[in-house]
């Protein structure tokens, strides 16, 4: 279905995985610590002969939309995935995701409000209320509502795909729903076309307490890991206040900072990022790099392009 040159790149992590708890779930998710160590280069696919532009198609933030996804890939070389699978909840609509199918939607619209208002405790302790009333084991159902989406989400990637972690993902899945035409990366690089693209997944420590969640420490070293790409894909923005504040949910999310020094220190043609569904702004320019949001696909159904 596509035709680009793959190949992977000079670095691989070994995580070694740390348990914690996310608080309105109660399930217990890791995180990584990571090493570096080398890694020769392995082609994937040959780039066809004669003149052809590379097209890819880059989405974010898909939080279920299985249907759309199905056709993200229509017309690229390669689809980019930059992560966020897993519905739990759905801001927009309180009826639809993980948290509801459990608790029905009035206790969604509830934590929801005290989300919204950052009122976090509360919403923990409601959390903890709603899963004391239910039975059986906790971890269990919500991996099994979690292991369900996988299931049609990853069936619907098409050939090739790279992809990366969100916050709300479950990493220590991924192995089992990710078939051969798709590349998990996290503080790793594939060339794509000719360009060279380098991938960090995951977010930053917050009150929320989202799965895949590392210290400030971590996330860094996997930049670090990245080092000088052509375009480097994360889930969440950079630093930068226009490009972390949510307009609707009317407050800033967390970027990295070391995600915006290695945007000025190496200068990438793109970042590529999601992580904030409504920013104030979608993409602004960092010295020579293009800075873009590529969107909320769950309310968009559409990816971003990029092509050369």
């Amino acid at each position: 279905m596509f035709a680009a040159s793959h190949r992977l790149g000079v670095s691989r992590l070994t995580v070694v995985h740390r348990f914690t708890d996310w608080p309105v779930t109660g399930i217990r998710v890791a995180t990584v610590h990571v090493c570096r160590t080398p890694l020769p280069l392995i082609d994937m696919a040959p780039t066809p002969p004669g003149n052809h532009s590379t097209r890819i198609h880059v989405v974010s933030d898909v939080h279920g939309n299985v249907r759309d996804l199905a056709r993200a890939g229509e017309g690229a070389d390669a689809l980019i995935c930059l992560g966020d699978l897993v519905l739990f909840l759905d801001y927009a609509d309180h009826s639809r995701g993980i948290f509801p199918d459990l608790f029905g939607e009035a206790n969604a619209d509830l934590i929801v409000e005290l989300r919204t208002a950052r009122r976090f405790e509360e919403a923990r302790e409601l959390g903890a209320r709603l899963w004391g009333g239910i039975g059986g084991d906790r971890a269990a159902l919500i991996e099994q509502a979690v292991r369900k989406q996988y299931g049609e989400l990853f069936a619907a990637f098409p050939t090739p795909t790279y992809a990366t972690y969100g916050n709300v993902d479950m990493p220590q899945l991924w192995p089992e729903f990710a078939g051969p035409g798709t590349t998990v990366l996290d503080g790793e690089r594939v060339e794509i076309g000719g360009r060279v693209f380098g991938f960090v997944g995951g977010g930053l420590r917050t009150p929320m307490r989202t799965p895949y969640e590392i210290s400030d420490e971590e996330y860094a070293a996997k930049i670090e890991a990245v080092g000088e790409v052509d375009v480097l894909c994360t889930h969440i923005p950079p630093e930068v206040p226009e490009l972390v504040y949510d307009t609707v949910a009317r407050r800033f999310e967390r970027g990295s900072r070391a995600l915006l020094d290695a945007i000025r220190r190496t200068r990438p043609r793109y970042s590529l990022f999601g992580h904030v569904h409504q920013p104030l702004a979608p993409r602004m320019r960092i010295g020579a790099t293009e800075c873009v949001n590529v969107g909320h696909f769950a309310g968009s159904g559409k990816p971003w392009a990029l092509e050369w």
